[in-house]
């Protein structure tokens, strides 16, 4: 692991923000990578929904919830950024910290903006192996394979049917 990037870095660092171009081309292509986010979140809204007992399509509703998101990726696209989701690894991070409180995810969210600005904590991340990165990945993936998998037993979908098999995998 090198840590001089630690060193070099900066400790307080704005990042880099780019305007808007509209560019045609450029948005046909957006069009199915901003439809994939909100099929995701809907997904996401159900599976944290089963985590947590508790029905968000319901309350704040799923009409809500895709307004935010919506919201926070016009804001990010206004700065220059992509289009967000709602990650479904924070479905596996729920699972095993059992966080279920939505403030702990505005607070975590609004700790991430803030500390986006701290130069050396970008540098201490850059110093994360990647095969430490893909085990933390595998694992909170496979809890959401888990939490999917769970959801169909439950249900009592047959996974027999082809169907369902090309869902599941």
């Amino acid at each position: 692991v090198d840590f001089s990037a630690i060193a070099s870095a900066p400790w307080f660092r704005v990042p880099s923000f780019s305007a808007p171009k509209f560019e045609l081309e450029s948005i046909i292509y957006m069009i199915p990578i901003a439809i994939a986010p909100a099929i995701e979140h809907i997904g996401d809204m159900l599976a944290i929904s089963n985590v947590t007992k508790e029905d968000f399509l319901k309350n704040p509703g799923l009409k809500n919830t895709l307004l935010g998101d919506g919201l926070a990726t016009s804001l990010a696209a206004f700065f220059g950024g992509p289009p967000n989701t709602t990650y479904s690894e924070v479905t596996g991070a729920v699972s095993l910290t059992k966080a279920y409180n939505p403030a702990i995810m505005t607070f975590a969210a609004i700790t991430a903006i803030v500390l986006a600005f701290v130069g050396k904590l970008g540098a201490v991340l850059s110093t994360i192996p990647a095969p430490v990165i893909g085990g933390i990945m595998l694992l909170l993936f496979g809890i959401i394979a888990s939490v999917g998998m769970e959801t169909l037993i439950k249900n009592r979908v047959d996974l027999a049917d082809p169907r369902n098999m090309i869902i599941v995998a």
